[in-house]
């Protein structure tokens, strides 16, 4: 069915948090928006159990992870994955997403035309239905995102927000999680 990659179901789904980390937050555009949009996935994926991962470019030079999201990703069982290639589709996440057993990857934070942009070709060769999360994703500059979701559209990734994204996992407002979805919608 060529509509199926727009279904997203909590127990297919993998979220793959890309360099979110403190030195390199600051110069992306929307930088707060974002990262509240990335604590957002990350802590519905606590409340629908949904494995995932992150990475950090080069901690040492670029910090962290922000400490919130760390700590609701270290809280999801996500663990880090310390890099120095751009594309986050490193051998060790491609062996954690393989071992999760699912085939729909999540995709949110920086920088869109880099590492993201990587991240999603190469996760598209493996043969993955990629979701980008356009509002939990970002460039220094705005027409470096603007193309890079062009291409992640051309490229055949499923581009759509993480309000859409959460709705989709929720599916019914008589879902048990649908209180605190509707909290992090408000807040974050």
């Amino acid at each position: 069915m060529k509509a199926e990659k727009y279904y997203l179901d909590p127990q297919k789904s993998y979220l793959l948090t890309i360099d979110v980390q403190a030195r390199l937050m600051p110069a992306m555009q929307d930088h707060e928006r974002v990262a509240k949009r990335c604590y957002r996935l990350a802590e519905a994926a606590k409340l629908f159990e949904i494995p995932g991962s992150y990475t950090e470019q080069y901690p040492k030079g670029l910090g962290e992870t922000l400490p919130e999201l760390k700590a609701s990703l270290e809280e999801a069982g996500h663990p880090a994955f310390e890099k120095t290639r751009f594309t986050a589709a490193i051998p060790e996440v491609l062996k954690h997403v393989k071992e999760s057993g699912r085939q729909q990857v999540i995709i949110c934070g920086v920088e869109s035309h880099v590492c993201v942009y990587q991240t999603v070709r190469d996760l598209l060769g493996e043969g993955y239905q990629v979701v980008l999360a356009a509002d939990a994703v970002s460039s220094r500059f705005s027409d470096d995102k603007a193309l890079a979701l062009e291409n992640f559209r051309a490229m055949g990734a499923y581009v759509t927000t993480t309000e859409n994204i959460l709705f989709d996992w929720l599916q019914d407002a008589k879902a048990p999680q649908f209180k605190a979805i509707s909290n992090l919608v408000k807040n974050y």
